[in-house]
């Protein structure tokens, strides 16, 4: 069979890829190993997460602020098998629609594992053990991840979990211990928080949600104790062990101290996930991985002239978004056009409640560069929308060039911050200063008026309503 492009992974990177190189024109097909389409991300990943947090939001809430509100109902109760359910029936939905995406737009789509025969040729081995011959002028390929066990505990899938099987748990843990305070750490903590585990957070680095402004992981780590979240921060895990009803971990203050033995009855281990590559005969046309991930030029182009990666297998973050805008990067490209990606506005999404979002350079960066900055930020506890809805916990942090007044990064921790971000994404796209935003009419009342008021405090040190 011979395509113009054939797609390698059907994730957010790959699916996306597919459907702009057929709008283009091309004759496009794509190639998933798994029975559906989706990837990570909607299967196991982004979508069911999402769909549990909501769930068990909507529970905490019930049950801690009904009757502050004048709602009385009796003691709300978890119903966990419910919730699963549910977040299946989410997950079903979105991979059909893909699959009805990939049909609007003639995709042809195999099932099975792909690896290069040549850099033009692709075999796709079905699980049943038939092989078809796929041929293509370009090739992309969007594989994505998968979690990273500890090197002395891999994941047994039973007691020492990743996040596919926390999102598939049929019991409510009595103490959910977590190795890694990251995005996922935090997110799959607080699901099961709000309903009733005790969830302890073990942490190599300083800070939760590291890679995020500091301000915000200590923000975070405020709302999360108010869960009932323990955090053991600055702490490197020795071992973990399943004893058949329990999981015992054991780990020690990298500065030195005295260790602590954790016991629960799960163990998610949450440390990162890695470029997922295996099988794909790279060797074949000669791609050599570098520290687990596939090298590409500026245009996102492997060593072989028509062979692409994008995504959770090259360099950068790992997220959805970042590949959709690589897929479509290449999509255009090999159509002559001339697009881009700024990687800097990118933003990055924690949806905990509150939600913590961010887009731009961090304080830590700007201070490594040793650039002059100013900041300022607005509580949300000051914001009218906030009182109203009893969401009052959170900030927002603007930092801006001190000489120009460009906005230079946009932090938020406080609710609606997942949706909200993208006001900075625009802002700093376009290149306006905290003072552009300052004078621009926010709607009242709103939770994006707390960034007006961050922008006014940047400008003038004058918030109006602080």
């Amino acid at each position: 069979m011979q395509y113009h492009v054939i797609v390698i992974g059907s994730g957010p990177g790959g699916y996306v890829a597919a459907i702009r190189c057929a709008q283009l024109g091309f004759k496009t097909a794509i190639v998933e190993k798994y029975s559906t389409l989706g990837g990570t991300c909607l299967n196991v990943g982004c979508i069911p997460s999402k769909a549990l947090l909501d769930s068990t939001e909507h529970f905490h809430t019930a049950a801690h602020t009904f009757k502050e509100h004048g709602i009385i109902i009796s003691e709300p109760k978890v119903n966990l098998p419910q919730m699963i359910l549910r977040k299946a029936d989410v997950v079903k939905q979105n991979v059909e629609g893909i699959a009805f995406l990939m049909k609007k737009n003639k995709i042809d789509v195999h099932a099975g594992i792909g690896s290069f025969v040549d850099k033009n040729t692709i075999q796709v081995m079905s699980k049943e053990g038939k092989a078809t011959t796929l041929t293509a002028d370009h090739i992309i390929i969007a594989t994505g991840s998968k979690p990273t066990p500890l090197p002395f505990a891999p994941f047994d899938k039973k007691r020492i979990i990743s996040s596919t099987e926390a999102l598939e748990l049929n019991e409510v843990p009595k103490h959910l211990i977590i190795v890694g305070g990251g995005v996922i750490g935090m997110e799959l903590g607080s699901v099961y928080a709000r309903i009733g585990s005790k969830v302890s957070v073990v942490e190599f680095l300083d800070s939760l949600i590291p890679t995020m402004d500091g301000t915000l992981g200590k923000e975070l780590m405020k709302s999360a104790k108010k869960l009932g979240m323990d955090f053991y921060l600055g702490h490197k895990v020795t071992a973990v062990e399943n004893k058949g009803k329990e999981v015992v971990l054991k780990a020690e203050p990298k500065t030195g101290g005295t260790p602590i033995e954790l016991k629960g009855d799960y163990c998610l281990v949450c440390v990162g996930r890695r470029p997922y590559t295996e099988g794909l005969g790279l060797e074949k046309i000669g791609i050599e991985l570098d520290k687990g991930k596939i090298p590409v030029d500026e245009h996102l182009k492997t060593k072989v002239d028509n062979v692409f990666a994008i995504g959770d297998v090259i360099r950068g973050a790992m997220l959805a978004h970042k590949a959709e805008e690589e897929g479509v990067y290449v999509a255009e490209q090999l159509a002559g056009q001339k697009p881009h990606v700024n990687y800097l506005l990118i933003p990055g999404v924690v949806y905990t409640w509150p939600e913590v979002a961010s887009v731009g350079y961090t304080e830590e960066q700007l201070k490594e560069q040793a650039r002059a900055y100013k900041t300022g930020s607005f509580p949300y506890k000051a914001l009218g929308r906030a009182r109203a809805s009893m969401d009052t916990d959170g900030l927002v942090k603007i930092l801006a060039d001190k000489t120009t007044d460009e906005i230079l990064g946009v932090h938020i921790i406080g609710a609606r911050a997942a949706d909200m971000i993208a006001a900075g994404v625009v802002a700093m796209e376009y290149r306006a200063s905290a003072e552009d935003i300052s004078r621009m009419s926010h709607a009242h009342p709103t939770y994006m008026e707390a960034v007006k008021e961050a922008c006014l405090a940047t400008t003038a040190g004058r918030p109006i309503h602080m």
